[in-house]
């Protein structure tokens, strides 16, 4: 996957045009929006220097932006309601995203949220409860080992914003995912996984607004489907990965 990249366009626009400026961005944000190659775009405006705007762009690639928005029947309309502003700008560059990021405790994180690591570890012991009983199931995990619930546990806690737990004695993205190789399990089998673990989820009292239930069904549904690909007979080892992390409506660029 190509890395994103995020383009800043620093403005400085004296406050007589700045009601035309913004009018005019909420026009050009039309055919924006519908470009392929934007993943989002944010225009802001200085509290301390009211002349001053930056516009954030995330482009799927530095090149799909210059070789596929800027050549697309998208641009000229983009263009035409912008060009009056082109002198005004003072930045127009790239910008590569960092590995320093994160979340403020303003927002919880869905570990938080779910109740902390007790809530993984009554969520994993119903899973499991239900798994060894189940028909379907039950073969894939013939001989589990006993510390496997607490493991999972240490791993649902860590994806959710948790301690990082299952990083420290287990490994990472890639030492999960070594565990279903040679396993062929199949779509029956994930799709049951699925639905027992949000029974489980129910069971074990775990938050049930939309919000946080829907994030929480992304991911199984997301590492079920990575799960089916690494068991089967083609897969690879994925290289060295981190524990992803999930949060709310956000998903870790990984491939299988």
């Amino acid at each position: 996957m190509t890395a994103q990249t995020v383009e800043y366009i620093r403005y400085r626009v004296p406050e007589e045009r700045s009601a035309e400026f913004l009018a005019a961005y909420t026009r050009a944000a039309i055919p924006l929006a519908a470009s392929p190659q934007c993943v989002d775009y944010e225009l802001s405006r200085c509290e301390e220097d009211t002349d001053r705007y930056i516009l954030r762009i995330t482009w799927t690639s530095t090149e799909d932006h210059l070789q596929g928005f800027r050549t697309s029947e998208l641009f000229p309309p983009f263009l035409a309601e912008i060009r009056p502003y082109v002198s005004d700008i003072e930045e127009m560059r790239h910008y590569r995203p960092t590995d320093v990021r994160g979340t403020g405790s303003a927002v919880p994180t869905l570990y938080d949220w779910a109740g902390g690591a007790e809530a993984f570890s009554r969520l994993t012991e119903v899973f499991y409860g239900k798994v060894l009983k189940d028909d379907v199931l039950a073969p894939v995990f013939a001989g589990l080992p006993p510390d496997h619930a607490e493991h999972v546990a240490l791993w649902l806690a860590e994806v959710f914003g948790g301690p990082q737990a299952y990083s420290q004695t287990q490994g990472g993205h890639d030492h999960m995912v070594a565990k279903h190789f040679g396993k062929n399990i199949t779509e029956a089998q994930r799709r049951r996984w699925v639905s027992l673990i949000q029974d489980a989820a129910d069971e074990a009292g775990l938050p049930t607004d939309a919000e946080f239930r829907s994030a929480f069904l992304a991911y199984v549904e997301w590492g079920t489907r990575l799960a089916v690909y690494f068991s089967g007979p083609n897969a690879g080892p994925p290289g060295e990965q981190p524990v992803p992390k999930w949060n709310w409506g956000a998903a870790p660029p990984y491939q299988g």
